[in-house]
């Protein structure tokens, strides 16, 4: 393609994306297909000669739009909103032609400069103390762009690892770090993301999940209680995770009652912010933020609610070197001259790589300035409000959630079964588009106000489908109820491979009344793959459900050895001590993540250790390896290894052998 037909094309291809989402509510917003579909519309092997543009363009309504979910959609309500103003799309555009990959300064000094002041931006317009903002010539803070909040989350419990296990080693030089690390303990509540359970895991430290106040908030005193029962039993809480905004239901944990705490046991506080933080440009929801000054990390994603287009999470910090520290590696061809006067954001996260992001964040904030970015959550938050009054004006329904930002959780008055059969009959419709969660162990539907453009027309509409078809299910308390069968579309007979939707008088018509009628109710209980998907996840992915034990005995992942242990004294001072026997047990409901993790000690003993998700014991040797590495990190002189020789262990376990039991345990 040269620049002639780029020129051409690309026009084409605007008017296209423009028409796309000027009568996207025309089109139905979720799918009609079943995994796979596209396997018999494209062929299995690559053009050996280049095609033309027109023809692949005449693929895209009939192979890619039939099988989306349209997430810009009027009738969209499901998870949260995603960013795709046209702004954002242009800034993207540009930042793609020029294809920068601004690991550091040198490879990109606009990229680079950009991100640091565009984060300023946003963090002023969010309230957040100096402390964070990279301008503040007294501080050591600063913002970046991550792709995720997922990504966020776990650079911070990698960066407050680090800095954990580093203050240990300084108090007791000959512990092993594999033994510091079987201590550590991190702190999220039990409406926190799935990513801080993951996070976890690839960290290979203990998670441990809190109970919430009856608004599904994390509060002061639960983390305080269990930080004090792990101390007393020897483990050194090293992280907390708090969330404003929860997916579930958008709570907001009380960051003011559990900032002190994690100060006094000098724990990193990370506040996850993904959705409701961009809410904080407007000062009426402010409050959600108090005790922001306590936190160590935080993060909130304008590609939620900030019209720009996915990725961009954007993540600060209170002290850069801190952060850094956990994640540098520098080696020669990544060096330049300029090192020691600006921030390489290769040091910031986990990949090399990065796109030229800021960009459209910039562009966002300046076509729409303040002002408009605050009307545009507004009205998504009066709109969520005026959705609320509609379901508590119906008695048969009930609000689940206190709804501050623009997310209603809500359900029929009656069983789960019920709950799920009024969401997957809603969904299979594609009408509108909804996602349930769990709260209190209530199967909930979750109704968010996501399209840029929504209106009280949306809100509206919504509801009138809703009780529309709460009449058509009845109130039966089917608490069996299991969504299952054929799918709601059929194939086409003269090509097999398009889906075509579902004609129910066409396909009955040769029917007599009887099996009309018969054919009526089974069809009332058959949704395609997707719908069941979307309205009961449990059903495809069982390890997603939480098993809540009423009390949870910390036991130690490993028989006590003759390594050191570490125990705290509740200050944020350890100490190091021969191991013992727990002294006492949670009192607070919580669960424990159990990573896979292991010990490693000195000598040859075999050590054995235990997987997340299987009833099963494997035994390893350790291995000592003699590479060293006496690199440090370039963003301060004040940083140093980890390990005090410079140098670290290289771990090579061998299996020596396995016992599983019949059926698998989360632990």
């Amino acid at each position: 393609m040269n620049a002639d037909e780029f020129r051409e094309q690309g026009k084409k291809m605007i008017d296209y994306v423009a028409k796309y989402l000027d009568t996207i509510g025309d089109r139905r917003v979720t799918p009609n297909v079943e995994p796979g579909y596209l396997k018999s519309l494209i062929p299995l092997e690559a053009p050996e000669i280049g095609e033309k543009f027109d023809d692949i363009m005449a693929d895209i309504e009939p192979k890619i739009m039939n099988g989306m979910v349209h997430w810009q959609h009027p009738r969209f309500h499901a998870y949260f909103p995603s960013g795709a103003s046209y702004p954002s799309i242009l800034a993207d555009i540009l930042g793609d032609v020029l294809g920068v990959i601004g690991f550091s300064w040198a490879s990109g000094p606009a990229c680079t400069e950009m991100e640091g002041i565009v984060l300023d931006w946003l963090g002023k317009m969010m309230g957040l103390p100096e402390t964070f903002l990279q301008s503040n010539e007294k501080g050591n803070g600063g913002g970046c762009i991550q792709t995720s909040a997922s990504e966020c989350v776990l650079v911070s419990i990698l960066a407050a690892r680090a800095l954990a296990i580093q203050k240990l080693k300084k108090q007791s030089p000959n512990a092993d770090e594999g033994v510091l690390l079987s201590k550590l303990m991190a702190y999220c509540s039990k409406e926190a993301h799935s990513c801080l359970e993951k996070g976890s895991m690839i960290a290979f430290t203990k998670l441990r999940i809190l109970d919430t106040d009856e608004n599904f908030c994390l509060r002061g005193e639960t983390v305080k209680k269990a930080m004090e029962e792990d101390i007393k039993n020897g483990l050194v809480p090293f992280f907390v995770s708090t969330t404003i905004g929860t997916t579930s239901c958008c709570s907001v944990d009380n960051i003011k009652e559990i900032g002190p705490i994690c100060e006094q046991n000098d724990v990193w506080l990370h506040v996850d912010a993904a959705y409701a933080g961009c809410a904080q440009i407007c000062d009426e929801f402010r409050w959600m933020f108090e005790g922001i000054e306590y936190a160590m990390s935080v993060n909130t994603n304008p590609n939620k609610w900030l019209l720009t287009n996915f990725d961009c999470s954007c993540f600060w910090v209170r002290d850069r070197f801190k952060l850094t520290q956990a994640l540098v590696v520098d080696p020669l061809y990544l060096q330049h001259s300029y090192s020691e006067r600006s921030v390489d954001y290769r040091h910031w996260g986990i990949p090399l790589s990065r796109r030229f992001r800021s960009l459209k964040l910039w562009f966002v904030i300046r076509i729409y300035g303040i002002e408009g970015l605050q009307n545009y959550i507004r009205n998504h938050v009066k709109l969520a409000k005026v959705f609320e009054g509609y379901v508590k004006a119906d008695d048969r329904f009930e609000i689940m959630n206190k709804v501050d930002m623009g997310l209603v959780c809500f359900r029929l008055k009656g069983s789960n079964g019920l709950n799920q059969k009024l969401l997957s009959t809603i969904n299979a419709s594609g009408k509108i588009h909804m996602v349930p969660a769990s709260l209190n162990d209530k199967y909930v539907i979750r109704f968010c106000v996501c399209s840029e453009t929504a209106t009280e027309d949306d809100m509206k509409f919504a509801w009138n489908v809703i009780t529309q078809t709460a009449g058509e299910i009845g109130t039966t308390e089917d608490s069996e109820y299991v969504d299952t069968g054929t799918p709601y579309h059929r194939p086409s007979i003269r090509n097999p491979g398009q889906v075509l939707p579902y004609d129910h008088e066409k396909d009955t018509d040769s029917l007599s009344p009887l099996q009309k009628k018969s054919t009526d109710e089974i069809l009332k209980q058959k949704r395609s793959l997707f719908v069941r998907m979307v309205s009961d996840p449990k059903l495809y992915n069982p390890k997603i459900i939480k098993t809540r034990n009423p009390t949870v005995k910390v036991q130690p992942s490993f028989p006590p050895m003759s390594s050191s242990t570490v125990n705290g004294n509740g200050n944020g001072q350890h100490t190091i001590q021969q191991p013992q026997q727990l002294q006492s047990s949670p009192t607070s409901t919580s669960w424990i993540s159990w990573p896979l993790a292991f010990m490693f000690q000195d000598k040859d003993d075999e050590v054995p250790f235990r997987f997340r998700n299987w009833e099963s014991t494997l035994s390893i040797k350790p291995g000592h390896g003699e590479g060293k590495s006496n690199r440090t990190s370039p963003e301060g002189e004040h940083l140093k290894p980890i390990s005090p020789n410079g140098g670290r262990r290289s771990l090579s376990p061998t299996p020596s052998k396995i016992t599983r039991s019949k059926s698998p345990q989360n632990n």
